[in-house]
């Protein structure tokens, strides 16, 4: 057998490991999941007829649900990550990755199980969000199947990218809660990006923080797939974002895992 089928193998062992994890550890991922249900659901009946009037245009509670569903879904996208970082510390902490440092097993098959895992988590997570923005009112008649192919990309595309950075806030982490507390801009971001009004209705002190960051050019583009509103360059910003911290991540991790005695 081949060095590279031994390493899909493993990797392929890691992830049901991970799976395993979070079936049987459900509580986590729930919790992580319930704030941008919450979220969702108080924007749109507490705060939907006052923050519609942001977006301009006369918009009414309907429109303001279609308008901030794509910056939801990116957001629980970044929470589900919390949860690969949390994992990650415990591991580097329990043992268990002293124990398969002398087994013979492809050293990089235990992360790259941890951000399978975690990017089938975050689409998983996506679509029962999605199931709940639908069922209260969200709709997507401008977009066809290239633009839910193209949205459906995005979102595997950006969960790749936050769960390698995720996972070297895992590594770095002395413990689960620092891990934690670490990965706590991946839901924060959110709120300081145009997923709840747009960037030119801040304060002009403001309009900087939330433009130029990675979650607004993401937002502006599945809005724009989802919607058929005007995408401009998020586009390629979002895949810019997304392909740079993928790369920053994964060398971040695997030099901290590679060099990391315990």
């Amino acid at each position: 057998m081949s060095a590279l089928s031994l390493a899909v193998q493993d990797s392929n062992t890691m992830l049901r490991r991970n799976l395993l994890h979070a079936r049987r550890y459900p509580s986590l991922t729930l919790n992580l999941l319930l704030t941008p249900i919450m979220l969702l659901l108080l924007f749109v009946y507490i705060f939907g007829d006052v923050m519609s009037a942001g977006i301009g245009g006369g918009a009414d509670r309907s429109e303001y649900i279609a308008y901030i569903v794509p910056g939801i879904l990116l957001m629980t996208i970044g929470g589900t990550t919390i949860g690969t970082a949390v994992s990650v510390s415990n591991d580097m902490t329990e043992g268990i990755i002293a124990r398969f440092r002398t087994m013979a097993i492809h050293r990089g098959s235990v992360l790259v199980g941890h951000v399978v895992g975690s990017v089938l988590q975050c689409v998983m997570s996506g679509v029962l969000v999605g199931a709940v923005a639908v069922a209260i009112g969200f709709r997507s008649t401008d977009a066809g199947v290239l633009e839910w192919l193209a949205a459906f990309g995005l979102l595997v595309l950006f969960a790749m990218a936050l769960t390698w950075v995720a996972v070297g806030m895992g590594l770095i982490s002395p413990n689960a809660e620092a891990a934690s507390n670490n990965a706590m801009p991946m839901i924060l971001l959110p709120l300081l990006s145009s997923a709840f009004i747009p960037v030119d209705t801040m304060p002009g002190w403001f309009q900087p923080i939330a433009e130029y960051q990675p979650f607004t050019p993401a937002i502006e583009t599945l809005r724009g797939l989802l919607l058929g509103s005007e995408i401009g360059h998020n586009g390629w910003l979002a895949v810019v974002w997304c392909l740079g911290l993928a790369v920053l991540g994964y060398f971040w991790s695997t030099s901290k895992f590679n060099r990391d005695p315990k």
